[in-house]
């Protein structure tokens, strides 16, 4: 048979969720925590960008190894994981923009390019980039490298989109509600990849979350709600939990 199996899966599946409803909600949801508690611990508690950036990177690192050697899928493990992508790429580039001075064009712009970088050598070493092809710990590591690339990029299209273009918080919030609305549309009524689309709404959601969590926690004189970074987070931290636990998720089926 020629079954593409994870290292200790069993029946085909592999060690990510399956996609759907409850996916997205959790996924908005973790965006929207790792910009809150990544803007707690870089400002905060004034540990700044790269102080930041270093810290959850080690936990980045943690959650990716112990993701890669978990035998079956492990939803709290992978939302932790995904979790860690969102809080380093929060930290990660409001350093590139600000502190190395790029701006959000320009971390933007490169940012874009690792991406495509990314899905580039994995589509060219494996063959497919899709949810059901990480079946092994080397499609396992090319997929979290590419999420953490997408995550950060979200976070500077995000701050971009809201600081930049003056649209504000809200404002954003609404443009990438409606462009995930397309995708989500193009999904059901188009014959666009699946693939593309799925990689395309996982970005979308990264700066839905960033200006959602800007939103929630900026002073009322920046457009926001001048709530607690902390409570915030905490809060988001809970339905998260609440979530994984109560609505349930499987492993997404490997590719035969």
């Amino acid at each position: 048979m020629n079954e593409i199996r994870a290292v200790g899966s069993t029946d085909g599946l592999n060690k990510v969720p399956e996609v759907t409803f409850v996916f997205w909600l959790i996924k908005i949801a973790a965006t929207t925590l790792g910009e809150t508690g990544g803007d707690a611990v870089s400002m905060s508690m004034n540990l700044g960008y790269l102080v930041g950036t270093a810290i959850f990177a080690v936990v980045f690192a943690v959650a990716v190894t112990a993701q890669i050697r978990a035998r079956r899928f492990h939803p709290l493990l992978y939302w932790t994981t995904i979790v860690a992508t969102t809080t380093v790429g929060t930290t990660l580039a409001d350093f590139a923009d600000r502190s190395l001075g790029i701006g959000y064009a320009g971390g933007s712009a490169l940012l874009l390019l690792l991406l495509l970088g990314s899905l580039g050598v994995w589509y060219r070493t494996l063959g497919s980039v899709a949810v059901s092809s990480v079946a092994t710990p080397r499609a396992e590591a090319y997929y979290w490298l590419t999420i953490m690339f997408s995550q950060t990029l979200g976070t500077a299209l995000g701050d971009w989109t809201a600081d930049s273009m003056g649209l504000g918080y809200v404002g954003a919030a609404f443009v990438f509600g409606g462009l995930l609305a397309l995708v989500g549309a193009a999904y059901f009524r188009s014959r666009v990849s699946h693939t593309l689309l799925f990689w395309a709404a996982f970005v979308l959601t990264r700066p839905l979350g960033a200006v959602v969590g800007d939103f929630l926690d900026k002073p009322l004189a920046a457009g926001g709600l001048a709530l607690s970074r902390y409570t915030a987070s905490a809060a988001l931290l809970a339905f998260m939990l609440g979530a994984i636990m109560l609505l349930g998720q499987r492993a997404a089926r490997a590719a035969h």
